[in-house]
């Protein structure tokens, strides 16, 4: 079983970190000033009551705020590159094929970090319940997870082989 240190690291591509960290910086920076100048003006314009462009600028301020703190989890715990990868055996970076119990299509997708959704494929968070039913498992082995509608379903890993950028 992995330690609990490296199940909270996020691997990203060097794309997708710079391009996260250049949101966070301006949502972090220039994006506050904007908002405040926003919340400010519609301060001015009197009854805070029944004034909807203050709540709307509060509301948009909320949830910049989640934002710019989620983007900070996601950076503090990043690391630019490729997750360890062993050919045959499911984990963040490979490009994994599952044929679900009672049914004879095969589905492929990318088991990575939801911020690399710029793949050409399906992408699928190891966080998620198949990502983690299946993390570490090798190829011909079944993996069982809850459904979010609370139904159990069983996949069958035919392949697990190294995402190469879709090339």
């Amino acid at each position: 079983m992995a330690d609990s240190h490296t199940e909270s690291v996020t691997w990203l591509t060097q794309e997708a970190y710079d391009r996260l960290k250049q949101e966070y910086e301006y949502l972090s920076g220039r994006g506050r000033v904007e908002i405040a100048k926003k919340i400010e003006a519609a301060r001015e314009e009197g009854d805070l009551r029944e004034n909807g462009g203050y709540h709307a600028a509060k509301d948009e301020q909320g949830k910049m705020e989640a934002r710019i703190f989620h983007l900070r989890q996601i950076l503090d715990t990043a690391k630019v590159g490729e997750a360890p990868r062993t050919e045959g055996v499911v984990g963040p970076g490979m490009t994994v094929t599952v044929r679900f119990e009672g049914d004879d299509e095969e589905v492929t997708f990318l088991l990575a970090s939801r911020e690399e959704s710029g793949a050409p494929i399906d992408v699928y968070s190891p966080k998620s319940p198949l990502g983690a039913a299946i993390n570490g498992k090798k190829v011909g082995e079944k993996a069982s997870y809850t459904m979010p509608n609370g139904r159990s379903n069983t996949v069958e890993i035919l392949e697990a082989v190294p995402y190469n950028g879709g090339n």
